[in-house]
């Protein structure tokens, strides 16, 4: 089972297959390549899997996504 988590890029750096980004996880920065998404900048949200964002997000889906993982987080 994989689990992808949204994120929001807070910065980026390098080129190409060397992009990474720093990307804020509700509070938790963490640096993310960005080799798969190479148009994602910074303030977009990304779905990270394993150190890796995997694509794009939606700002009001990602919003929303993180909305109910704390929702999810509170319930425990």
């Amino acid at each position: 089972m994989c689990l992808a988590v949204p994120g929001k890029i807070i910065s980026t750096e390098g080129t190409a297959l060397n992009r990474t980004g720093r990307v804020n996880f509700g509070g938790i920065v963490k640096a993310i390549s960005l080799a798969y998404v190479p148009e994602a900048q910074v303030n977009d949200y990304v779905i990270v899997h394993v150190g890796f964002a995997i694509s794009q997000l939606d700002p009001h889906e990602a919003e929303e996504t993180l909305r109910y993982l704390e929702q999810v987080a509170a319930i425990e």
